[in-house]
């Protein structure tokens, strides 16, 4: 339980400092005047190069240790808020790009560190405690996130973008000073040294569910991250600390949903949610069409969304984690995270261009589709949360 304590400590400091970060570039590039694809574009690179970072990370993790991984991932964050502090007349769009791969590299060694070390620290057979414990973790961070959202927005508001930076950097060394040197040294290393062709998942059942990993967070980002902020501020007329407490409530919300899952949900396959989540973005984008743009159509439409998202992302965080081979998580682990990685990178490009080609609606209608492929790819994948059994392919 320590151990479970000091890798949740860790990512959830390394989640609130994500969060505040990707608010603060995206408005305040916002308010320097920049376009929605031109905004898209400074993040191309945070998630071209966690497609990277997943797969030789998990390599790392099983040859060196998961701990070594997770405090690498929190150094480079650090690292990546202090060059992004420069004075404005250095902040050219090549010196934030570089910085946002930085960031891009640091979340996904965190993330991948966390998710294999809990895989790590519950005994083969504990299927349920499993789905527990990675629910909490994935949910508690997605809340952390939406917290950071909101930090981000209002340091903006309150210090400026440099200073913002600077305080968020100081409060992850501090997280960083009080996890380091406390975790078990050989978490996750591999009693038997891992090739470099072991990078590529072996269960045809991973593979199935990396692919609807990857249309699933691909929807998401698609209509999520560039597309609703910058249509809450440019047609609802909301002020960026409003657009950034929505977002944080938001996934506040996503991630309490999220992490009490296991309480409720037992069904076996994660297909039939994906459905229904696809079935409810093409409702809302059907709204949109017919002319329901409110404030209230946009909100509903949201908690929605949120609520089957969290069903379905807990679902496939459990299923991942129950599938990853016993000796070397973070192979398999790192694999399916190099999908989440490419599907937010498809729905970040294609949120900036949707948008500025045809709007919010679009983005939703789209959504849609990738939903439904998602959908598909995850209807062969058994989770079996209803007993210990691990998850398998039928």
């Amino acid at each position: 339980m320590s151990q479970y304590a000091l890798i949740t400590a860790g990512y959830w400091g390394f989640t609130l400092t994500d969060g505040a970060l990707r608010m603060l570039v995206l408005l305040h590039f916002h308010q320097l005047g920049y376009g929605p694809l031109a905004i898209a574009g400074l993040f191309v690179f945070y998630e071209a190069f966690g497609i990277v970072t997943n797969l030789v990370g998990g390599y790392l993790g099983a040859r060196f240790g998961l701990n070594r991984t997770l405090h690498a991932g929190m150094a480079l964050q650090i690292i990546a808020l202090l060059a992004l502090a420069v004075p404005e007349p250095l902040l050219t769009i090549a010196w934030v790009m570089v910085a946002q791969a930085l960031s891009g590299i640091a979340k996904d060694l965190n993330k991948m560190s966390a998710k294999a070390g809990v895989k790590v620290l519950v005994s083969a057979g504990e299927g349920r405690k499993l789905y527990r414990w990675v629910a909490a973790l994935t949910g508690s961070k997605n809340a952390l996130k939406g917290a950071g959202f909101f930090v981000g927005a209002t340091l903006l508001a309150s210090l400026g973008f440099s200073h913002a930076l600077l305080t968020l950097a100081a409060g992850l060394a501090l997280t960083w000073a009080l996890v380091l040197n406390r975790l078990t040294t050989n978490l996750g290393r591999s009693q038997a040294r891992p090739r470099f062709t072991d990078l590529r998942a072996r269960d045809p059942a991973i593979n199935q569910l990396s692919r609807a990993r990857l249309w699933l967070f691909a929807a998401r980002d698609l209509w999520f991250v560039i597309a609703l902020p910058l249509y809450a501020s440019q047609q609802l007329e909301w002020a960026h600390a409003q657009v950034g407490a929505f977002m944080a409530l938001w996934l506040i919300g996503y991630g309490a949903m999220q992490a009490s899952a296991p309480r409720w949900v037992r069904i076996r396959s994660a297909a039939p949610w994906s459905w229904a989540l696809a079935l409810a973005t093409l409702g809302l984008a059907g709204g949109f069409y017919a002319g329901a743009t409110s404030s209230a159509w946009v909100i509903a439409g949201l908690l929605l969304f949120g609520a089957l998202f969290a069903i379905n992302s807990a679902l496939h965080s459990y299923a991942i984690t129950a599938l990853a081979r016993a000796d070397g998580a973070s192979l398999d682990i790192g694999f399916y995270y190099m999908a989440n990685a490419g599907g937010r990178l498809l729905g970040t490009l294609l949120s900036g261009f949707l948008y500025q080609l045809a709007g919010l609606a679009a983005c939703l209608l789209v959504s849609a589709l990738l939903l439904a492929l998602a959908a598909w790819d995850a209807r062969a994948v058994w989770v079996g949360v209803d007993t210990d059994a691990p998850a398998k392919s039928s």
